[in-house]
Formats: C-alpha cells, structure tokens, sequence
C-alpha cells in the first residue's frame, strides 16, 4: 500500500515523516516533490574500483544553471531532510525530467525504514542539459510495511549531512 498524498500529512503529524522543509504545495496525490540542492559531487577517476575510496570535486550549481554531460555521472542531494518511521520511503524521478533524458538515480531509489537524512540523488543524463538548483526534481512517496522489523539506525549512509560518495568499499574491510 502506498500512502496518499494527505495521509502522508498525517504521518507527519503523528511524527512517523519528516520532511524538512515542508511546502504544502508540493504535495501530490501520492507523493511529495523534492527539491535539488545547490551542490553536485563528481568522481575524478576515470575507473572507479568497487574496492577504493576515490577522489571526488563539488561542483556549485549556479542560479543561473549548469550543463551536464551525457556519459558521467553527477551526484547531488535533495534540499528537503527527511526521515521516516513505520514506512518505507521510495524515490522517483519526476516525470517531466525523465521527458528532458534525465535519471535521478541509477539504483539507489529504495529507501530502508528508519533512514535518516538527505537524499543522494545518482544524476545522469541522455543529451546534455541544463539544471537548476531548487528544481523540484523527484519525488518521495511511502509504502506501508507488514511483519515485524528493525529499524535502519547504523547504516553507512544514515544520518547524513549531504551529498554522500559510495561507501561500498568499506564493505570489502569486514
């Protein structure tokens, strides 16, 4: 089941979704719209190797946009916090920016219940285009859980402050 666009405003009234900062107008009938912040990561390395941490540089984005390139891949965040009890939170792309050729995230739009923190979104483009902070460029929606559960609360990307690199290499350490 998915939450309606106003149960999610009652969610968050009973303190089970937090969506910080809050519009009303971005509300949708299933779904909320979440923003783009100001900030892109990219990797310096032309090989990335599961096994490494890697080098990466923040790109501004200005108000008045940047070009992405088709063939790298950009990572940015949402502006909007967000942490969820008792749901699973989903990420999608906004329809309209998938019509303009652009993914909002490769793999990582499935969120754990209990998740903490900023979303990273996993940009990449078809032709090259021009985007813009604050953009409302995806949108989170939540679906109910079934059965007994334990909240994500240590994960390598819980309770972070912004836009976050893969960690994946830390699990080759165990």
């Amino acid at each position: 089941m998915i939450l309606s666009g106003l149960e999610i405003i009652k969610e968050m009234d009973k303190g089970n979704i937090i969506i910080d900062p809050f519009d009303r107008k971005r509300i949708n009938p299933n779904s909320y719209n979440l923003q783009l912040h100001n900030e892109l990561m990219v990797y310096n390395d032309h090989v990335l190797d599961m096994r490494s941490r890697h080098q990466t540089e923040r790109l501004e984005i200005p108000d008045s946009g940047i070009i992405l390139e088709p063939n790298r891949l950009y990572l940015g965040r949402t502006v909007e916090y967000t942490q969820t009890k008792n749901y699973v939170p989903m990420l999608e792309g906004r329809s309209s920016v998938g019509r303009l050729g652009l993914y909002v995230h490769v793999t990582a739009g499935f969120g754990d219940v209990g998740f903490a923190g900023f979303w990273t979104l996993e940009i990449q483009c078809i032709q090259p285009i021009r985007i813009y902070p604050q953009v409302e460029i995806c949108q989170i929606y939540y679906h109910a859980i079934q059965g007994k559960y334990e909240e994500y609360q240590n994960g390598k990307y819980q309770n972070n402050s912004g836009i976050q690199p893969s960690l994946l290499y830390k699990d080759f350490l165990k």
